[in-house]
């Protein structure tokens, strides 16, 4: 793995996920994420504030949490960047010793499923135009720094799923222009297409795989399973 270095920087995506692999840790856009398996709310409690501790003043700009009573869900994003850092990295190594220490593991996937980002995309002819009202339509706020006319648009509170803008060349009636895609470690996409075409989908194209498959359902509704691999 390349050195970390002493300046904060940040990562590529394949040093992002080689740095945090072992760990029980995934990269999955942007992010990097784990879950903590915990046998009741009051120990996902204890585990956050103990994820907190670790990460310490560096926990508002860096670290979100999702308590819960089976599980704690961690994230880790440097918020200026939207993007993962030298020092997510080094709060994530941080943030697993910890919780060893309470005898928890940070790991990629519960009983449910493996840790996962969904976005909206939508396609549009002038995305300047149309962003403003997605933005207010649903109170969704710029991804740090990106406040451009085209960038993607994010759930202040971080419960929705991130809303991304995808340029067309022309009009495109016949087919729809809103689609989800499922972003998921690179380890489990095969698993996870393999899973949709078992489930009645097709698949459209792997022309761009590991970047994304592009599914529909059985009417043709889209929707992509991505990951962060071949976008460096």
């Amino acid at each position: 793995m390349a050195e970390l270095g002493p300046e904060p920087r940040v990562l590529t995506r394949q040093e992002a996920s080689d740095w945090v692999f072992d760990l029980g840790w995934r990269y999955v856009l942007g992010m990097l994420l784990s879950y903590v398996p915990v046998g009741s709310l009051s120990e996902a409690a204890r585990a956050g504030a103990q994820a907190a501790e670790a990460t310490g003043m560096d926990a508002d700009e860096h670290l979100s949490m999702e308590i819960l009573p089976d599980r704690l869900m961690i994230r880790l994003q440097t918020r200026t960047d939207a993007a993962v850092t030298t020092q997510d990295v080094i709060l994530a190594d941080r943030i697993t010793a910890a919780l060893r220490e309470l005898g928890l593991d940070t790991i990629p996937t519960s009983p449910a499923r493996s840790v996962q980002a969904i976005e909206i995309a939508v396609d549009a002819l002038d995305i300047a135009a149309i962003r403003p009202f997605w933005k207010a339509v649903t109170g969704y706020d710029d991804e740090g720094l990106h406040t451009g006319p085209t960038d993607s648009l994010v759930d202040p509170l971080r419960q929705g799923p991130a809303i991304w803008f995808q340029q067309m060349d022309a009009p495109r009636p016949q087919r729809n222009r809103i689609h989800l895609d499922i972003s998921v470690p690179h380890d489990v996409a095969t698993r996870r297409v393999e899973e949709a075409l078992a489930a009645g989908g097709s698949l459209l194209s792997d022309a761009r795989a590991p970047r994304f498959w592009v599914l529909a359902d059985a009417e043709g509704n889209e929707a992509c399973v991505t990951t962060w691999q071949g976008r460096d």
